[in-house]
C-alpha cells in the first residue's frame, strides 16, 4: 500500500502553515487535491479574508473530501496556533458558548484547509458586536422543480427593489442553483429586526413576481416550482457560504461574486475552482466595495410595520 504524501508547507503572510496529505483527492470530477483547494484559497486571498474578516465562522470540514463525510465545526480546537483568532459567540438556548474562527488574515483560511474546510460560513455579524449584523442577507432559493430563467428573472425584480430602496445589493451565485445578494447594513439592529426587514422585502419581490416567488414558510406548502427568497438567513446563528466559499460537492462549485449584467447570461455550474482563479485575476474582486455602500434599514422596517410582517421563530 502506498504510503502517505509527505506535507507541504506554504509560507502565508508572516506564518507557515503545513498542509498534510496534500494530494489526497478532495473533489472527484476533475481530482483537485487538498493542496489544490490550499492554493484555490490563495489565488482569492483578498476576496476570502473580506468575506470572512473579524465574523464568528462555522466550518465545514471534509475529511476524506467532499465523498466522505461532512463535519460542522463551530469550535476553534485545541492546539489551534496561538496566531489564530477567535470571537466567543453564547447560545442561551442551550446555555452554552462557542469559540469560533475569526479570519483576520489569509494565514487563518489556509490553517482551516489543513484542518480538512472546504466551506466557510460566516455570520452577518462581527465580533466587535455579534448581536448586530452589519449584512442582510437575501437569498434566492430555488425549489426543486424552479428554472435558473426563474432564478435570473426574480434576481432583476430583486435589483429592481434594491434600487427603489437606494441600497447596493451585492450578487454572488450560491455554488448551487441559486443567488445571493449581500447589503452592507448599519450595524445598529438585532437579528429580529433584521429580519422583520428581511421578510418585508421579500414579500415585496413576491407582490411583483407572484407566479414566481413565495415567501411560504413551511417547505411542504411551497410549490415545487417556485422560488423562495429565504429571509430566515438572517436569523441569528443561520450562516450560508461565503463570497469565494468553494462548494463540498464532487465538481468544487464556488460561491462567486457576480455582476447584475452577468446574472442573464451566467452559469453557476462554469464557476469552480479550477476557473475562479484566472476570472478574479481578470476582473478582480467584484465585492471590493461592499463595505463602503452601507444601507439603512429603516424603510424596510416601515415596510415590516406596514405589512405585519412577523416572521415565524426560525
Amino acid at each position: 500500500m502506498a504510503g502517505k504524501s509527505p506535507a507541504v508547507e506554504l509560507e502565508v503572510g508572516d506564518h507557515t502553515v503545513r498542509i498534510s496529505n496534500p494530494d489526497r483527492v478532495y473533489f472527484p470530477a476533475r481530482g483537485e487535491t487538498k493542496l489544490d483547494l490550499a492554493w484555490y484559497y490563495l489565488s482569492v486571498g483578498d476576496g476570502i479574508v473580506r468575506a470572512l474578516r473579524d465574523r464568528p465562522c462555522m466550518l465545514h470540514r471534509f475529511p476524506d473530501g467532499v465523498s466522505g463525510e461532512k463535519v460542522h465545526q463551530k469550535r476553534v480546537p485545541h492546539g489551534a496556533p496561538p496566531w489564530l483568532e477567535t470571537v466567543r459567540v453564547r447560545f442561551p438556548r442551550y446555555n452554552r458558548h462557542a469559540d469560533e474562527l475569526a479570519v483576520t488574515k489569509l494565514a487563518d483560511v489556509i490553517w482551516a484547509v489543513q484542518m480538512s474546510t472546504v466551506e466557510f460560513h460566516p455570520w452577518n455579524s462581527r465580533r466587535a458586536d455579534t448581536e448586530r449584523p452589519d449584512e442582510w442577507r437575501i437569498d434566492l432559493d430555488p425549489m426543486p422543480e424552479c428554472g435558473y430563467g426563474t432564478v435570473r428573472r426574480v434576481a432583476r425584480v430583486a435589483h429592481e427593489v434594491l434600487d427603489e430602496l437606494g441600497a447596493t445589493g451585492w450578487p454572488k451565485t450560491s455554488g448551487g442553483k441559486g443567488l445571493h445578494i449581500y447589503v452592507r447594513i448599519k450595524p445598529e439592529w438585532g437579528f429580529a429586526d433584521v429580519r422583520r426587514a428581511a421578510l418585508a422585502f421579500a414579500r415585496e419581490v413576491e407582490r411583483r413576481a407572484p407566479d414566481e416567488v413565495t415567501t411560504t414558510w413551511w417547505r411542504k406548502d411551497r410549490d415545487p416550482r417556485a422560488l423562495f427568497v429565504d429571509y430566515n438567513q438572517n436569523a441569528r446563528d443561520h450562516t450560508i457560504a461565503s463570497a469565494y466559499s468553494v462548494r463540498g460537492v464532487p465538481e468544487g462549485t464556488v460561491s462567486t461574486p457576480v455582476t447584475w449584467a452577468e446574472i442573464d447570461d451566467l452559469d453557476p455550474r462554469d464557476l469552480t475552482i479550477a476557473t475562479v482563479p484566472a476570472r478574479v485575476a481578470e476582473v478582480g474582486d467584484l465585492h471590493a466595495g461592499i463595505d463602503d455602500a452601507v444601507f439603512s434599514l429603516e424603510p424596510l422596517l416601515e415596510w415590516a410595520d406596514r405589512d405585519g410582517a412577523e416572521p415565524p421563530d426560525p
